[in-house]
């Protein structure tokens, strides 16, 4: 059987990974691989994970099914930290998935049992598994303008104009926060008008929403999501606990749909769970107890969001500090954008030949487009980096 298949393409992130690990330099720095890291580059676990996780382990009497829907006190929680009481909850309806892929695929896999090869419209650039769980759930994927490769903003008119021209039976992916790969995001005004265009066409609002407080905080945030979630009839929502929880490899994840009434919400989360039933038939727990006992204490909530808080103000340092040095040593405002962009990630514009240069020459690893992740720059090495792009990038 298996003599039909031929090798499939590796994951380009895998791969820089092992070149990363596979470098004997002490001098190399990773801004490839899309987790936070801290002043000792080390991804660490929050202290209120860990006195959550003790809790957890003091009270836990049994390890048996939570049922296919995942941890219910989970969904109640993070139902309030996202839609804060915008929506009303008898047309919501929530299920666990493992990590925010895993709500993404559950819910394209429903999108395309409602309208098969349905067209999802993701921005350019996007993601780079958006692509793939569209395809192989059976979907058609489109693209919409987004990001300016020469102000390093959005093209926002153009976008705009894309998403206008849409129709019902359509679906627009979009970041709720904190954009991956650009770090380019809309302003409040922008989401206003987003709202009002799906509302007129009719397209389906499905947004990823993976970085929930890493750019300005968690109300900031949360504009967005609320905004097109507050306009619209029907909506879905990928959620992640992996990023602002710091539980990468506990796979955190929540599928949301908005229905248009309570009886279609019913219905289309029966479809939702057996979707989920035919595939990994219910959740694993310990993460989500995790997420369900800090949003529900109200100490370890607090600690938390201080946590949050200090992981998301050391990234917005590091932007300034990356493109004050560049400035310096330039006279020139062409890597201001660092700054004003919001999340881990920002697109440099350096060539593939630049990037190829700075992992030979100056063991600097990223993405082949140019991304990189801002929590990865040693605070010490901010100037050694300027100097580096600035020579990459001539």
């Amino acid at each position: 059987m298996f003599e039909t298949l031929s090798k499939a393409p590796g994951d380009k992130i895998l791969a820089l990974m092992g070149e990363y690990a596979a470098d004997q330099r002490s001098t190399k720095i990773d801004l490839g691989v899309g987790v936070y890291k801290d002043e000792k580059g080390v991804t660490p676990v929050m202290t209120a994970v860990r006195k959550a996780e003790e809790k957890i382990l003091s009270n836990e009497k049994t390890k048996t099914y939570l049922g296919i829907a995942g941890n219910k006190g989970f969904g109640t929680s993070v139902l309030d930290l996202v839609l804060a009481g915008g929506v009303d909850l008898s047309r919501v309806r929530i299920a666990q998935a493992p990590g925010g892929t895993g709500s993404l695929w559950v819910l394209m896999q429903l999108i395309n049992r409602a309208r098969p090869g349905a067209t999802v419209y993701v921005s350019d650039p996007t993601w780079a598994n958006h692509n793939p769980i569209a395809i192989n759930s059976g979907l058609k994927v489109a693209t919409y303008p987004y990001f300016d490769t020469e102000t390093r903003g959005v093209k926002f008119a153009e976008m705009l104009a894309t998403l206008d021209k849409l129709g019902a039976g359509d679906v627009v992916l979009l970041h709720g926060c904190c954009h991956n790969p650009t770090g380019a995001n809309l302003s409040n005004e922008e989401w206003d008008q987003v709202a009002a265009s799906l509302l007129r066409t009719g397209a389906l609002p499905f947004v990823d929403l993976a970085y929930l407080g890493f750019g300005d905080g968690i109300e900031a945030d949360a504009y967005g999501t609320r905004k097109i979630l507050s306009t619209v009839p029907e909506a879905l929502v990928a959620f992640s606990g992996s990023k602002n929880f710091g539980l990468y490899r506990e796979r955190v994840g929540a599928a949301i749909l908005i229905a248009r009434d309570e009886k279609e919400a019913d219905i289309t989360n029966s479809q939702l769970l057996n979707i989920i039933r035919g595939a990994y038939s219910q959740p694993p727990d310990h993460g989500a107890e995790i997420i369900r006992t800090i949003l529900e204490d109200k100490a370890l909530r607090a600690e938390w969001e201080e946590e949050l808080a200090l992981m998301r103000n050391r990234m917005i340092s590091l932007r300034k500090k990356l493109a004050d040095a560049i400035r310096e040593r330039s006279n020139s405002t062409d890597f201001d954008f660092v700054a004003d962009h919001r999340g881990m990630f920002s697109l440099l514009g350096l060539t593939n030949d630049a990037v190829e240069h700075l992992k030979a020459e100056n063991g600097v690893y990223m993405t082949g487009d140019s991304r990189i992740n801002v929590a990865g720059i040693p605070e010490d090495r901010v100037g050694d980096l300027a100097v580096a792009f600035l020579g990459a990038s001539r």
